[in-house]
């Protein structure tokens, strides 16, 4: 144990945050430390809020007072010390850059080192860096304008020809009557509000329609001084479809939009100009189409000496991706298409070239969405990073990803307020001794079940999306099936073309996308509980108004106006965000709080977790009921009024799975359900998935966790690689009939994990 602190610790000395039980904990430098332990147990409240949320506050007040307002804000959480903290590096399971105009190249940087390169060696010299840029109008297709596709828009989608302006003509969300958007067309003048647009001229539904962004020449009053007028369609191109919010409207805009590549640049992106210079026989295009194992032999071949020092620093960029297993992912790859644990990968592979070292890297969960596979390609850059003298803290439950670490620490022993302590600490060996809830857990021995009797099948045939090569297979129903292999080997692609099959039946698509939340929505909101809630409390007091009950309306605290802080501005400083004096945080008013209900308040009440809910309303089914649907999900460590947004993609889709459990006769699809669950929770979910089939419904699940595929009836395993080295179906039977199959990546990683048991 001594050797792991040789290099000192950074000692944390009452860490209070959130549930944390008042925590005293030395984490060694230069090691690999993973926190393990139940959901909501208080891991993330540790080492997030608390430690990282130190470092990078601390970090920021170095910089002037005028250089602060532009730095990310962070909350003072309770603690009473903590010493030797290095700058924190957090890599979070947040995608990148959702716009259009993004690739991996131009993200890393890479693509920037390439145009130089391009306009220094290229043959014939075509201009400098700025004319081989898709983004510039130097270098950008006419025609396209540097996406590489066109759109085109079904004006009659967007428009109700029955309708004036006034009566909400325009039908896409976010342009109705009153909202902002609308009224840049209802405030600029132009149009009779409550004229149909059937009546229309040709010329002003051209104008309405069609007209390029432009100053109105004598714009009324209400009409601000500096906005440019747009036509619908334009508008929609430009702030809707080719930009980060038009991923929100994914499903109205498949509608309305015909994408196709574009005719003039066939998806190069750029103009023929930019076209014409060559290294080594291959235009900058060609090279962003490589994938990026073909792109360092490309820069092997490159022997001129005037590029010596770009080619070494392009290599150092693209070993990097390649190591950590991303190598069959193109240049021009657009970040809107990555997956979450894509993004972290890169940014991981962008702090492996650093020449930093002493810093702590601070990763949330990087096993995420990674057969176990790429978490050896992970594992092994982590590693390097460590050699490189920096501290890696992980926040992770995966068995593979806790084994390779030097020590690990469990918080527990239970979520919520029964958790917040620190159960365990020492090494992987140590923790399998250990009589903990996760030593326990990873003791359990892999057994597969007596796999089900299908009542028929789904076949899906010669699908070629993507970068599936013609494939063909089924799907059983009625039962359980897995679809497993590496990140990138076409996982969803294959479930895309099987829920495009069935889109006339009666199927639950339960994604991790958000669940169009705002920072207000809780899960009280969420199961419409706040009602009967209230009508609780007024009829508990003599039938006061139910109004009173609301943070929102009546009940506010005058103080604070229910947000619960005050926030004084100060200039150029960080705001000052204090508790509320005059209701400590609960956001009611005095008033609203005199009245109880079972001898607890509306905050109180609200400030329960589910699990406690559960108890507190067992004699009030209407909220009992909706409660208990989060808690078969394994959700009993949320809070009644924790903000929604605050949720991970797993929670998130849980959230989803509980609002869905009545169903019998359906078709289930999940992707990654075990996201950031614990080995126990894990358990839990897989017996609500046993419950789900044994009401007649099919289940066909995403996923990599190797005990959630040791009970499924069927295996389909894809691969055997990502990307273009992927696409082709690997094993497809009994999950147990996998570990005989060497050319299934899932049944070796099934046969290594019995062989340890």
């Amino acid at each position: 144990m001594t050797d792991l602190f040789a290099d000192g610790a950074i000692s944390i000395h009452g860490a209070r945050e959130n549930n944390l039980k008042n925590i005293d904990l030395d984490i060694p430098k230069h090691r690999t430390t993973v926190f393990a332990g139940l959901s909501g147990s208080g891991k993330s409240s540790l080492v997030f809020d608390t430690m990282a949320a130190v470092s990078r506050r601390e970090l920021n007040e170095t910089f002037p007072s005028f250089t602060q307002q532009y730095l990310p804000k962070y909350g003072q959480p309770e603690f009473d010390s903590i010493e030797h903290l290095p700058v924190a590096i957090v890599v979070e399971q947040k995608p990148i850059g959702r716009n259009s105009r993004s690739t991996l190249a131009t993200y890393t940087g890479i693509y920037s080192v390439l145009r130089l390169m391009f306009s220094r060696i290229g043959k014939p010299w075509v201009g400098y860096s700025e004319w081989f840029s898709f983004n510039l109008p130097q270098g950008m297709c006419p025609n396209c304008q540097g996406l590489g596709f066109v759109d085109d828009v079904d004006g009659s989608k967007l428009i109700d020809p029955n309708k004036s302006l006034n009566e909400g003509a325009m039908t896409f969300s976010g342009f109705q009557p009153g909202t902002w958007r609308w009224k840049e067309y209802g405030n600029s003048g132009l149009f009779d509000l409550d004229k149909k647009i059937k009546d229309y001229s040709k010329e002003e539904y051209e104008l309405l329609m069609n007209a390029p962004r432009q100053k109105l020449k004598n714009p009324p009053k209400q009409w601000a001084r500096t906005a440019l007028y747009e036509g619908l369609i334009p508008r929609m191109l430009r702030s809707v479809i080719h930009s980060a919010s038009g991923r929100h409207h994914q499903a109205e805009l498949s509608k309305i939009v015909t994408r196709k590549v574009c005719p003039v640049c066939h998806g190069d992106r750029l103009n023929k100009e930019a076209l014409k210079g060559k290294i080594e026989g291959k235009n900058i295009a060609q090279v962003s189409e490589m994938d990026l194992v073909n792109v360092l032999n490309f820069l092997d071949s490159i022997s001129d000496p005037m590029a010596k020092t770009m080619v070494r620093e392009l290599r150092s960029k693209i070993q990097a991706l390649v190591d950590i297993g991303l190598g069959y992912l193109s240049l021009g790859r657009g970040t809107d298409t990555l997956s979450g644990g894509e993004a972290q990968r890169i940014k991981i592979a962008k702090y492996l070239t650093s020449s930093l070292s002493d810093l702590v890297y601070v990763l949330d969960e990087p096993s995420v969405g990674l057969h176990l596979h790429d978490i050896q390609l992970i594992t092994k850059s982590l590693n390097k990073l460590k050699d490189h003298g920096n501290t890696v803290v992980l926040v992770d439950h995966n068995p593979a990803i806790i084994s390779s670490a030097d020590y690990v620490v469990e918080i527990g022993p239970k979520a919520g307020k029964g958790g917040g302590q620190v159960t365990f600490t020492g090494t992987y060996p140590e923790l399998l001794k250990s009589d903990t809830i996760t030593g326990k857990m990873l003791r359990e021995p892999v057994s597969f079940r007596t796999a089900r009797q299908p009542k028929s099948f789904l076949e899906v045939n010669h699908i070629t999306a993507h970068n599936l090569k013609d494939v063909s297979t089924k799907i059983p129903q009625g039962v359980m099936t897995v679809v497993s292999g590496p990140a990138g080997s076409g996982k969803s692609t294959l479930v895309d073309a099987v829920k495009q099959l069935v889109a006339d039946q009666d199927y639950i698509d339960l994604s991790q996308d958000s669940v169009g939340t705002n920072i207000r929505s809780t899960p009280a909101t969420y199961l419409n509980i706040l009602n009967p809630l209230r009508k609780l409390f007024s009829k508990a007091n003599n039938g006061v108004s139910t109004q009173l009950f609301s943070y929102n309306g009546k009940g506010a605290c005058p103080r604070c106006k229910g947000k619960g802080v005050t926030i004084t501005e100060m200039a150029f400083m960080d705001p000052v965000v204090q508790v509320c004096e005059l209701c400590h945080g609960k956001r009611y008013s005095q008033e609203a709080l005199q009245y109880k209900y079972h001898d607890k308040d509306i905050s109180e009440v609200l400030n329960l977790s589910i699990n406690d809910t559960l108890d507190f309303f067992q004699d009030v089914p209407a909220i009992y009921q909706k409660v208990s649907l989060l808690n078969k999900v394994g959700l009993g460590y949320l809070n009644l009024s924790q903000s929604m947004t605050t949720l991970s993609g797993g929670e998130v889709q849980r959230v989803k799975l509980a609002m869905e459990l009545d169903h019998t006769g359906s078709i289930y699809f999940l992707d990654e359900p075990t996201t950031g669950l614990h080995l126990n929770d894990t358990k839990r979910l897989i017996d609500l998935f046993e419950s789900l089939v044994d009401n007649g419904n099919t289940l066909i699940l995403i996923e990599h966790n190797l005990k959630l595929i040791s009970q499924a009836d069927w295996l389909i395993d894809m691969g055997p690689d990502a990307g273009k080295y992927g696409g082709k179906i690997c094993f497809e039977g009994i999950p147990k009939d996998s570990l005989k199959d060497s050319a299934s990546r899932t049944g070796v990683a099934l046969k290594q994990q019995l062989e340890k048991n």
